[in-house]
């Protein structure tokens, strides 16, 4: 059975509908990742419970960027040789199409 999200062949995106999602930092340790997935969920259930609080929606939506750039799934890429981000950006449209296209 294929992967439901297959990762690129080099471990920086999952893709979800043909869509690219940049992976968390496989260099955090166990216990900060952990503890950062734990603050993703909880801001990401405080942006539920925040619904019609215009504030407390922004706040929400506030920790969990700064849960997610603290994975490394969002802001600066956590690779270093230069290579550019193509998070968020469509496979078939990025370096990654002919990988994708053989799936």
């Amino acid at each position: 059975m294929p992967d439901r999200y297959p990762d690129t062949p080099d471990g920086r995106y999952f893709v979800v509908r043909g869509r690219l999602w940049r992976k968390s930092n496989p260099a955090l340790d166990e216990v900060t990742r952990e503890k950062l997935v734990k603050d993703l969920m909880s801001a990401r259930r405080a942006v539920r419970d925040a619904k019609g609080d215009t504030e407390a929606t922004k706040l929400a939506r506030h920790l969990v960027d700064r849960a997610k750039v603290a994975l490394g799934e969002r802001g600066d890429p956590w690779w270093d040789d230069g290579a550019p981000d193509y998070n968020r950006h469509m496979a078939k449209n990025t370096p990654y199409a002919d990988w994708f296209a053989g799936l």
